[in-house]
């Protein structure tokens, strides 16, 4: 199966569950982490995996050759992106914007378009223990993080594993293209009104793409109970609640895992894994009726 663990807003603690439940059943089944937060990738903190390959990201962007160009501006007409101009007899490119889907090479007619190689990113693989980890790095300065969070996604091994994918933070095309073929998604939020707003903005997104979630509530104690008002109004079902802790954030800062430097929580995190196989199976049952 495929768990997607995902924040409507960053510094929820998503980072803090993914390693942790993967760390959790690693020694009882086949898991893989994929960190799919590729703009500010932080797992391999808390980690510290040997990474065995590295491998890079490219996209294939317009090349035009002048000499058969006419300037006829088919190229800009068709770049759904706006990564291509015609000005007079000049033809402008913006390689950051380019999504590299080939209509302006394709429809050029007079075939004065080719395509050349742009890294946008890499992909590193590696493990710890047992547990399978591979993580997307953005190039700094790119503006689109997408290709590279579906070359991860290309890693993943959900015939023979059970697949974490840490999302990036927020609702947007990012975190669509992460969360998207997950069975399930956990939605880590916080008992405050910033994380009650963003809360509800995963919710949606996540019930747009028809994946099924559940909420884990971080740093309870603070805020009020709106959170827990609404997962009821929603009927979401809070599989775990981890209480504001000065131990747990001694531990965060050192970049030492809650399951490493707190072992009791082991159970808790199995507990949760229990719960969502226990709703992915549910879900398989009503749909077969």
């Amino acid at each position: 199966m495929i768990i997607s663990v995902a924040s409507g807003k960053g510094g929820t603690g998503k980072t803090l569950i993914a390693t942790s439940l993967a760390l959790s059943l690693k020694d009882i089944e086949k898991v893989q982490l994929l960190d799919c937060d590729v703009e500010e990738p932080n797992d391999h903190v808390f980690l510290k995996p040997e990474i065995t390959s590295s491998r890079a990201v490219s996209l294939l962007i317009p090349k035009v050759d002048e000499d058969k160009c006419t300037y006829c501006g088919k190229c800009a007409q068709v770049c759904a992106y706006n990564a291509i101009a015609v000005l007079g007899n000049h033809v402008l490119t913006f390689a950051q914007l380019c999504h590299g889907c080939g209509a302006c090479s394709y429809l050029c007619p007079e075939k004065a378009i080719s395509e050349e190689s742009r890294e946008t990113g890499i992909v590193e693989s590696g493990h710890i223990d047992g547990l399978s980890f591979i993580q997307g790095k953005l190039t700094v300065g790119e503006a689109m993080p997408g290709p590279v969070i579906r070359k991860v996604k290309e890693y993943a091994d959900n015939d023979d594993s059970t697949v974490i994918i840490d999302v990036p933070p927020g609702t947007s095309c990012p975190v669509v293209e992460a969360v998207k073929g997950s069975d399930f998604c956990l939605l880590v939020t916080e008992p405050t009104p910033f994380g009650l707003n963003d809360l509800t903005l995963a919710v949606e997104t996540v019930r747009e793409l028809g994946i099924p979630c559940g909420v884990v509530l971080n740093r309870a104690g603070v805020g009020d109970n709106k959170v827990e008002g609404y997962c009821k109004k929603e009927s979401l079902p809070i599989l775990l609640t981890i209480p504001l802790d000065t131990d747990i954030a001694r531990l965060y800062s050192r970049g030492i895992p809650l399951v490493e430097g707190l072992p009791q929580w082991r159970d808790g995190f199995l507990e949760l894994f229990d719960k969502i196989k226990a709703s992915i199976d549910e879900r398989n049952r009503n749909t077969e009726r």
